[in-house]
């Protein structure tokens, strides 16, 4: 283990959990594919820890065939049924089914407004949030905008979207820079977005 200064809950981690944290979690993101994998990954999150979805990641990319939202639209009643049946992934029902109806609205919205990154990110601006915590008690379960981006999403149907599901996506993909303020993480964002024109 390194010096650097991270987040409480990577400090302590597996090595996959600190490279999420050091190499993933918090950089903004507008790859649509990547967009989609987040949002399908964090609704699997749901009721379970996020170490046990990174688990599962590799298995997730294979069984949803790289996380192409075109191809998991097409997904028929036997290749729901193979998912079901792949100790790889969380075997939920409603989520596994959730993926495929996301993959659909997914599509809608990337036909609406060009492309997914277009819409996700009207919802904080257009750039990624400061969100400058210093502690655990600091981050918030939800946020307005979490809050408005869940009742759209929901609006156009999306499934497992909540505002908790919407907030841990947002912070995922870097709309908000939660890293705490003393994570090496926090400055290095910080810094990337100063330099962007």
């Amino acid at each position: 283990m390194d010096n650097k200064k991270r987040c409480s809950w990577a400090e302590s981690s597996t090595p996959l959990m600190i490279a999420y944290h050091d190499e993933e979690w918090g950089s903004p993101q507008h790859d649509d594919r990547v967009l989609y994998e987040f949002l399908i990954l964090e609704g699997a999150q749901a009721g379970l820890s996020w170490s046990t979805i990174l688990n599962k990641r590799a298995a997730y990319r294979k069984a949803f065939s790289g996380f192409d939202p075109r191809r998991v639209a097409k997904y028929d009643a036997q290749k729901l049924k193979q998912l079901l049946a792949d100790p790889g992934i969380v075997r939920n029902r409603l989520k596994v089914a959730a993926a495929v109806q996301n993959a659909h609205a997914f599509l809608e919205v990337q036909e609406e407004f060009g492309s997914f990154d277009q819409y996700v990110w009207q919802f904080v601006g257009g750039g990624p949030m400061n969100g400058k915590r210093r502690s655990p008690k600091d981050v918030p379960a939800h946020t307005a905008e979490s809050d408005a981006m869940s009742r759209d999403l929901l609006k156009r149907g999306f499934k497992f979207v909540g505002p908790t599901i919407c907030y841990a996506f947002m912070q995922a993909v870097g709309m908000v820079n939660d890293h705490w303020i003393e994570c090496f993480r926090y400055k290095e964002i910080g810094s990337d977005m100063a330099k962007r024109p």
